[in-house]
């Protein structure tokens, strides 16, 4: 199937050639008609599969043929979790109108940077509004934004959202914008917390489910490799004097030693960089220009790179620290083998975290054999399992028992 086949205009048909994109994505076939016939639409796809662009397109095709005289008013709000993106969704509906006649004013709004200048930007005109929830809220304390001609509105990455206590700050969005509208959720899954809060938001809406055309495990080589915690810095640097590994997203645990590895590998010599939410939002973009334009060859990283940033190219994925869930095992590991190509991925174990990364196996129904490498092999045993006494019922202290023992 082609682009003009999905009745899109001239103009953005236009626009897609110019950005050398010729053939819709699996998603982007399905969702687009849905949302030119103005269907809620609930849909399950990968990061990757070209979700952003099913519905900017649709969204820039029916804005441009009822956007209205006068001041610019904001036609559709896009809510995502990260700030990279808020800048990345909004940068794709810049490209895609630009040979449109009159171009939307988009503007997005993130954390990190000035709320006043934000304000006055949408005070300004503003068409398209793409934010972090958290930042939107924050300019909803101020007062000084309408939504009351809102006609889209749609939720990204909506799963990752979970993890930010996501379901209250909905329910202040829910309270500030239109009922009648049209309603967009897009998610990699839909566990039943992401259910129910979409049923909140939409009980009408399509469902849409894309199976990754490429399994990950065809288009990822995945490794496992036992050795002790103290000797994994070492293994590292051996993995990657490597010369055709020349980028790599090397994932950890927490942000502290994101920061304190990155800073050793620069003293051993290594381009490298550490990427997590402390940042601000100047340093944020700065680090992923560089590893994107081979500035810089490795990125330490936590799972806030595991999700919604749009780096191609990137030949090995390394989980230093395994993640805490199956779930986020898959989305590192898919931040390589992208756009067809084929990608390597190696974690790290040890006898401490075998048994979990036997869960991660069973959950994304792999089975790697565990590899040693010479000189960085894994010694000791693995420690004995000690069961604790059982429960008895009745003999553990209530929660009211320990508030009034804390308060006494």
């Amino acid at each position: 199937m082609l682009f003009s086949q999905l009745k899109l205009s001239s103009s953005i048909l236009n626009s897609l050639q110019k950005a050398s994109i010729t053939k819709p994505t699996a998603i982007q076939e399905k969702v687009i008609p849905l949302v030119l016939q103005k269907k809620d639409v609930m849909a399950m796809a990968e990061t990757g599969s070209g979700k952003s662009a099913s519905f900017v397109l649709p969204i820039l095709e029916m804005w441009s043929k009822t956007k209205g005289e006068g001041k610019a008013k904001i036609k559709a709000l896009v809510v995502t979790p990260t700030r990279e993106l808020t800048l990345q969704i909004a940068d794709a509906f810049n490209t895609f109108s630009s040979e449109l006649h009159e171009k939307p004013k988009v503007v997005s709004v993130i954390g990190g940077e000035s709320l006043g200048d934000q304000i006055y930007d949408i005070q300004q005109g503003c068409d398209i509004l793409v934010a972090t929830s958290g930042r939107l809220l924050d300019i909803f304390t101020k007062k000084q934004m309408s939504l009351a001609h809102l006609e889209f509105f749609v939720l990204d990455e909506a799963d990752k959202m979970l993890n930010l206590g996501f379901s209250e700050e909905l329910d202040v969005i829910l309270q500030e914008i239109p009922k009648e509208r049209q309603n967009l959720l897009f998610s990699a899954t839909y566990p039943q917390k992401i259910l129910d809060i979409a049923s909140k938001i939409t009980t009408e809406a399509t469902r849409v489910t894309i199976e990754q055309e490429i399994p990950t495990v065809e288009s990822v080589t995945q490794r496992v490799i036992e050795v002790n915690k103290d000797n994994r810095g070492p293994l590292l640097r051996k993995i990657l004097d490597d010369k055709k590994l020349d980028r790599v997203i090397v994932f950890m645990a927490n942000k502290r030693a994101t920061d304190n590895i990155a800073a050793k590998f620069i003293k051993y010599g290594y381009s490298a960089e550490s990427f997590h939410g402390d940042l601000y939002q100047e340093e944020r973009i700065e680090t992923l220009n560089n590893f994107k334009s081979k500035k810089t060859r490795i990125l330490f990283a936590t799972d806030i790179a595991a999700r919604g940033l749009d780096i191609n190219d990137v030949t090995c994925v390394i989980n230093f620290d395994l993640p805490r869930s199956p779930t986020d095992y898959i989305h590192r590991i898919g931040r390589t083998a992208r756009a067809g190509k084929t990608g390597i991925a190696i974690s790290f174990i040890d006898h401490d975290s075998r048994a979990h990364f036997n869960i991660i196996e069973k959950k994304c129904k792999v089975k790697l054999t565990p590899e040693q490498i010479d000189g960085f092999e894994l010694q000791g045993k693995a420690p004995k399992k000690v069961k604790g006494p059982a429960p008895v019922k009745g003999k553990g202290k209530s929660k009211k028992d320990k508030l009034r023992e804390k308060n006494s």
